[in-house]
């Protein structure tokens, strides 16, 4: 979608805001508040908290994103919430031990990149985007304020939370500050009065707390919709950076469609739902041909709607010709200082690595070379403590299937 349409009928928005989600409670609230916002013009206030742990994001963010920016192309408002202040609690969801909190300055450090990357896909119109921390009500609150927040829900409730009740039957500690945390986040529904709010399939249970507190607090209570956390590369676990089974949200356009065509057969169906708008029927018509064909239009849709005007064709002979063991064109060039040089004129080939950016050290550079991930022109190379005259020429080195680099000599 391009333009802003308010006026589309409540079937028409519901059939757009549906798709791909995993839990809506409930359908009839959504359909009834879409009707009134129609017969009003009040925009709906759809939100999305985001506890800014991680400064990067990749496809599975892009996931709600991509909600977000439905709604606001049907002339809502979304509310981006960053929780600077719950992240220095450490939301617990999903988790088999407490997560170290982050002090108030990472979270807002971290926020600053995460805004600028959900630029990328929202709409940037003060309209149909708010941007709020919880920091703004959460930090002003005494002890009695909390307190009280807490008389308004029981601990068997919150123990009806499964990773809760996974690790009390485990033994595991559960800290007071964890059970504290759903309680938080929920209140930020109240503050914000929110008509929905957007998470994943592990925020189910604690975007539930915010729609019973707002009844709580006498507001109507918020629609809640969860959307499937994608799964990653290695078609196990959910797509993450500390797993590298990842695609950047801010990758460029050869390594997105490089790790699109990637996507392993059986994710097909989810990654066309979740992250493209083609219709159901052109879904399953690729699904029911040969799965390069249906991988080379997820890479091409996904691509340039991340990367809109990129070269397509281009990003796709690249993938093709390095698919077929060959070094591509266009390869960024990494020039090695004169500094880097022993007195042979020698390089390291740890060292280019790491210049490179393919490893973060030497230790971890010499751990690849040994594990048989870097080639040198082509060539596997095998010398961990190799070196490499570069003087007069250069060379390209690679990380994998698809990471390069042009190594030349500085002056």
């Amino acid at each position: 979608m391009n333009e802003i349409r308010r006026s589309l009928p409540v079937d028409e928005q519901l059939a757009i805001l549906e798709r791909g989600a995993h839990d809506l409670v409930t359908k009839d609230d959504l359909r009834r508040k879409l009707s009134r916002s129609l017969e009003t013009g009040a925009p709906l206030r759809v939100k999305l908290g985001a506890d800014p742990t991680r400064p990067d994001l990749h496809l599975g963010h892009a996931v709600i994103l991509r909600k977000m920016r439905q709604f606001q192309d049907l002339g809502h408002k979304v509310i981006m919430l960053i929780g600077d202040f719950t992240a220095m609690i450490g939301d617990p969801s999903g988790k088999s031990k407490t997560r170290p909190p982050l002090t108030l300055e990472e979270t807002r450090a971290n926020a600053l990149s995460y805004l600028d990357q959900c630029r990328l896909i929202l709409r940037d119109d003060p309209e149909v985007l708010e941007i709020r921390y919880n920091g703004e009500w959460l930090e002003p609150m005494g002890y009695a304020d909390v307190i009280r927040l807490a008389s308004r829900y029981t601990v068997a409730r919150i123990l009806e939370r499964d990773d809760f009740t996974k690790r009390l039957n485990a033994g595991t500690p559960i800290s007071m500050h964890e059970l504290l945390y759903p309680l938080t986040q929920g209140y930020d529904s109240v503050a914000l009065h929110a008509d929905v709010e957007l998470g994943g399939t592990d925020q189910l249970f604690n975007n539930l707390v915010g729609r019973a507190l707002q009844r709580d607090y006498g507001q109507e209570p918020q629609v809640v919709m969860t959307l499937p956390l994608l799964v990653g590369l290695d078609g196990v676990e959910k797509m993450s950076k500390s797993l590298g089974n990842y695609i950047g949200l801010t990758d460029e356009p050869d390594a997105m469609f490089a790790g699109l065509m990637k996507v392993p057969d059986p994710l097909l169906e989810n990654y066309l739902t979740l992250l493209t708008d083609l219709p159901r029927e052109r879904v399953a018509e690729l699904l029911a041909g040969h799965p390069v064909a249906a991988h080379r239009e997820l890479a091409r849709e996904v691509v340039a709607w991340l990367h809109p005007g990129s070269d397509l064709d281009a990003a796709e002979a690249r993938f093709r010709s390095v698919a077929q063991g060959g070094i591509p064109e266009n390869v960024p060039t990494v020039t090695v200082p004169a500094s880097e040089l022993n007195p042979e004129g020698k390089v390291s080939m740890a060292r280019l690595a790491v210049l490179a950016g393919f490893e973060p050290s030497l230790g971890a550079a010499r751990k690849l070379i040994q594990n048989r991930g870097l080639r040198l022109n082509g060539e596997t190379y095998l010398e961990p403590q190799g070196t490499l005259t570069l003087e007069g020429g250069s060379a390209v080195i690679q990380k994998g299937k698809d990471r390069f680099a042009r190594v030349v000599p500085g002056s």
